[in-house]
């Protein structure tokens, strides 16, 4: 199993607009390309203050063939409306983690 990891810093004059598409559409666009089977989106939480807002999205792939395929077929269309939208008022980075082993609390 593949995450596929989304760090975005928002412009907080926009995060809101932002946050209301990502939650809208963006997210359901990815999850429509059939390449991941789920999505988590979180708020990352700092002391520093950048002048803005991060979030951080968390897609899950099932094998590399489907992150490979995704970027082949449908990572740059969505990135490109991203830029439309939002412009420089939207930073991102992404980041890539192969999932070893999931552990469970066994006291719960």
């Amino acid at each position: 199993m593949y995450i596929y990891n989304v760090t975005v810093h928002v412009d907080e004059k926009i995060h809101l607009q932002w946050l209301a598409w990502m939650r809208e559409k963006h997210i359901a666009a990815v999850l429509a390309t059939g390449k991941f089977s789920k999505a988590v989106l979180t708020r990352v939480i700092t002391d520093e203050d950048r002048g803005g807002v991060s979030y951080a999205v968390q897609y899950t792939a099932d094998s590399r063939e489907a992150l490979d395929l995704y970027y082949l077929e449908d990572a740059q269309g969505l990135r490109d409306e991203v830029d439309a939208l939002f412009g420089e008022q939207v930073l991102a980075f992404r980041t890539e983690l192969k999932v070893i082993e999931t552990f469970k609390n066994q006291t719960k």
